[in-house]
């Protein structure tokens, strides 16, 4: 197979990804081998590829690669997402650029343009993915809205509700005002901002009476205008919603505020008349220690007013403006009001003061722009408290690693703390609720039913008192959607159709899975979930290990983004820098749970080692192969790569075992660049006797394309398109052969002297090199070293091939004027007699003795005078002494080599 002089990774990812497909590489079916499965995170379907999915894709296929050449039947299940809140925001909004409301559209129409939109955008991330070199089944890509699937999500959800599990229900929910649905808990990301706080005059309305002061309280003042009214002073962040106020809350053990008890107040500007209540719940230290309770708009709010009885007035429209329930501002937006209310309350003399003000604000994890709404109204819930419970255990036993350890903590205290899940959306993309009202009247509590279909609906619709002859019809189907992480979180179950078909022989081959690569901002959305799924309804985990993943943020630690334009793109750099050369860079610098700072130089690191690997090869391939004896150096060399190739893929093994891939993947890095290139082929090479090239001997050629073919296994599943092209052009291939189902090399016990001698030798051959270089010893120069002290006897033919040393003696005493260095306990000197001029190189070190002496004089000065010990930071103390230390260290060396040099 011919071999170009440069490796152009364009020649080979395309010829090589078209060829895995053409011959099923990446294919399973359940056999008598074990099984190692992964199923992907389902990205959006109109998503594209973005540095996160490469680093998370990237890490999946090293595991699946590596999984195959174990002998496992791998299998990496693709699919995406329906993503029902961004999937609509783009439908709505190319609908919109067209002059098409939504609202004017039936849901037919508007599910059309949404499929349609689907099927435009949809899986152009799968196709990205493949330039990556993902070995996915492709055969099985699943999407969540897909047939399969949105069966399953409906028998789920009629299941739970038959076991009482999913109810309906009036309660506080975090509403999205953009999108106009309702999100979950864990959807709602909280920001610290800078914000106001407005203390408002709430008068009292019986203000006439002159309360009096309860004993104790003759010191206080009391809130009083120029007219003699009295007042309370309540702080708030949100002055728009006092609208929507029905109360005033004080706390019963709060003396500066009993004055207020018994009595009634009147909301600023609104005029509303309400009544002052007393709950231990008020904070005393917060603001005033008043507070004005609005119901509709505040979770604790709301359980006051349970507790209260109070009235409740929702004063805000689904998008976010005031409703026609308030007196003032209708139609206006709730932000624009803030600004408005705040001028008005000033104007009318009803603000006491306005401070800034340092807090959390809520805002909508898909719309990142958007503050989220607390907002009272029916939706549909699943009680967590029996799911958090069988959720718990495996994670706490073991069954499931976490890999960091570290995240257990969280996911235990979000399990111990959980609250119900509201799984309905305000949306038509998605799986709609299979949920049928029946018809009441007007003052009658709704009534429904929980069916799969219309007809199963009406089935159920029969069997009750009064509604007998009900016609489907009369049936109301909800028009809400499901929540899009019910259906992600049954994944690893209905990939392998085990909700509709639960025993079927896919599901009991590959369920469950072996591994999850995922990011831990998703941990309670998905991870979690999943178990509870998977123990529902499999009675057994979806997974054994959950592998975190960091954030890919640029190397100012920012997070990357659109608006920041620090983002690349991901098809950009494998055009740049090929496939293979980008997942090395990426996985150079991942490891579980930390953060990548990426740089570009990274994925250029990965670039060239591709190139380093080629340029190997090709020097390999154009040495010439005689039948004559083994030299001495090549035995050793031969006999040291064997016993260092062990001990690399010996800790590779254990690294992936334990999910230090980037360890694992380094140790392959380290053991081709140094081990390998810097040594191996350096011993090995070939010499030249007049300009022409000798022959290597057949013995150590083989030996070199046996390490080669090792190399490029232990590498495979990181790069796998130059590893399969080299892995072809080692030797002749059969045509359905592939490097992907060769052995992974695991290792095992090697000759620990052996490899112990050898770095000894190595680091030998460091100091002369660098002695060489100091002193402008040409490279070709021959030298001589002398030992003192234990060195061994095998290496000796490695230090003098790749240091240029002619004689290594062992002496008791160093002769003449030479370079003295040490490995380990033992001493070295290359002679220097008539190599170098010693008069200038004494001068030389004389001088340098002298600097560091006046350095020295400096620092001492600094640390014998007592007010800089005594009040400089002790760091910088420390630095000075370091300094010292160093200064002191480097003179006696200096001085040391002087004396020899003089001998």
């Amino acid at each position: 197979m011919e071999i170009s002089a440069k490796y152009d990774p364009s020649l080979t990812e395309d010829k090589w990804y078209a060829w895995w497909l053409e011959h099923k590489f990446f294919h399973s079916e359940p056999d008598g081998r074990e099984p190692y499965v992964i199923v992907i995170p389902p990205p959006n379907v109109t998503g594209v590829l973005h540095m996160g999915h490469m680093m998370n894709n990237t890490l999946q296929d090293v595991l699946v690669r590596r999984a195959r050449m174990l002998g496992k039947n791998a299998l990496w299940v693709p699919g995406t997402d329906h993503a029902s809140i961004a999937t609509e925001a783009k439908v709505v909004g190319r609908l919109a650029s067209q002059g098409i409301r939504k609202r004017d559209l039936t849901r037919e129409e508007f599910l059309k343009h949404a499929w349609d939109w689907t099927h435009e955008h949809g899986g152009i991330i799968l196709k990205q993915l493949r330039r990556l070199g993902a070995s996915c089944d492709w055969d099985r890509t699943a999407f969540t809205m897909d047939e399969i699937r949105s069966e399953s999500v409906l028998r789920v959800f009629c299941d739970l509700y038959d076991k009482g599990y999913i109810y309906r229900g009036l309660r506080m929910v975090n509403w999205d005002p953009k999108a106009q649905t309702v999100l979950s808990t864990e959807e709602v990301i909280y920001r610290e901002e800078q914000s106001k706080l407005y203390y408002l005059r709430y008068y009292v309305a019986d203000a006439e009476t002159n309360p009096v002061k309860p004993a104790g309280m003759e010191g206080e003042v009391l809130h009083r205008d120029e007219q003699g009214r009295y007042y309370a002073v309540v702080a708030t962040t949100r002055p728009e919603t006092i609208m929507g106020d029905t109360a005033m809350c004080i706390n019963p053990k709060d003396p500066k505020n009993q004055w207020l008890r018994g009595h009634r107040v009147i909301v600023p500007l609104v005029g509303r008349v309400i009544p002052v209540i007393e709950d231990r719940y008020v904070d005393i230290e917060f603001g005033t220690g008043c507070l004005k309770v609005t119901p509709a708009h505040d979770v604790n709010d709301y359980n006051l007013g349970k507790t209260h009885n109070l009235e409740t007035v929702d004063i805000f429209n689904p998008d976010g403006t005031i409703s026609d329930q308030s007196p003032l501002y209708v139609g206006m937006d709730r932000m624009d009001v803030r600004k408005q209310i705040t001028k008005d309350l000033t104007a009318a003399g009803l603000m006491e003061k306005v401070e800034d003000y340092v807090n959390k604000v809520g805002y909508s994890e898909r719309n990142a722009d958007t503050a989220v709404e607390p907002r009272l109204c029916k939706q549909w819930f699943l009680n967590m408290k029996h799911f958090a419970e069988i959720a718990l255990r495996p994670v706490l036993e073991g069954e499931i690693k976490f890999h960091p350890e570290k995240y257990v903590g969280s996911y235990r205290q979000w399990l111990e703390n959980i609250q119900d899940w509201c799984i309905s959306r305000q949306l038509w993309w998605g799986h709609r609720i299979p949920a049928y009202y029946l018809p009441t009247a007007e003052e009658e509590e709704e009534r429904f039913v929980v069916a799969m279909t219309v007809e199963e609906a009406l089935e159920k619709a029969h069997k009750l008192a009064g509604y007998e002859n009900l016609k489907a019809e009369d049936l109301r189907h909800d028009e809400d959607a499901l929540d899009t992480w019910f259906s992600s979180w049954l994944w690893p179950i209905s990939l392998f159709d085990g909700i509709r078909h639960p025993g079927n022989e896919e599901i009991k081959y590959y369920y469950p899975t072996s591994d999850l690569v995922t990011a831990p901002d998703i941990i309670f959305f998905w991870v979690a979930r999943m178990i509870m799924a998977g123990e529902e309804y499999m009675h057994d985990v979806p997974y054994h290990n959950v592998y975190f993943t960091g954030i890919v943020r640029d190397k100012l630690g920012r997070k990357m983004s659109k608006q920041l334009g620090n983002s690349p793109d991901p098809i950009g750099l494998i055009e740049k820098y090929g496939a293979d050369g980008v997942r090395l860079g990426i996985l150079l610098c991942t490891s579980a749970g930390n953060d990548i700072l990426f740089d570009e130089t990274q994925v250029e690191q990965g670039r060239n080692f591709s190139n380093k690997i080629w340029n190997a090869f090709r020097l390999v391939k154009g040495w010439t192969v005689a039948d004559v004896p083994q030299s001495d150096v090549n035995r050793v060399a031969v006999d040291w790569f064997r016993e260092k190739l062990d001990q690399v893929a010996a800790q590779m093994h254990k690294d992936y075992e334990h999910f230090r891939i980037n360890d694992a993947v380094m140790g392959a890095y380290r053991c081709f660049w140094d081990d390998f290139c810097a040594w191996y082929l350096e011993l090995v090479k070939p010499s030249f006797i007049d300009n022409e090239q000798q022959p290597l001997d057949r013995m150590t050629y083989n030996a070199t394309l046996g390490f080669f073919d090792e190399l490029l296994r232990m590498l495979h599943p990181v790069m796998p398109f130059i590893t399969e092209e080299l892995w072809h052009a080692l030797e002749d291939r059969a045509e359905n052969e592939t490097i992907m189902f060769r052995p992974m090399p695991l290792g095992g016990a090697f000759d620990v002297q052996l490899v112990a001698d050898f770095e000894v030798a190595c680091n030998v051959v460091v100091n002369v090199r660098a002695l060489r270089q100091a002193r402008g010893i040409g490279p070709k120069v021959p030298l001589k070293l002398q030992v003192k002290g234990a060195f061994p006897a095998s290496m000796v033919p490695v230090v003098q091939k790749v240091a240029f040393v002619s004689e290594i003696e062992s002496v008791e005493a160093f002769a003449g004027s030479g370079e003295v260095f040490m490995v380990g306990t033992t001493e070295f000197s290359v002679p220097l007699d008539g190599m170098i001029d010693v008069t200038a190189e004494v001068a030389k070190i004389e001088a340098e003795i002298q600097r560091y002496e006046g350095f020295l004089r400096g620092v001492n000065a600094k640390l014998s005078n007592e007010k800089f010990v005594a009040n400089a930071p002790a760091q910088v103390v420390e630095t000075e002494r370091k300094k010292l230390a160093d200064a002191t260290t480097k003179i006696e060396n200096l001085r040391a080599r002087l004396a020899s040099m003089k001998k």
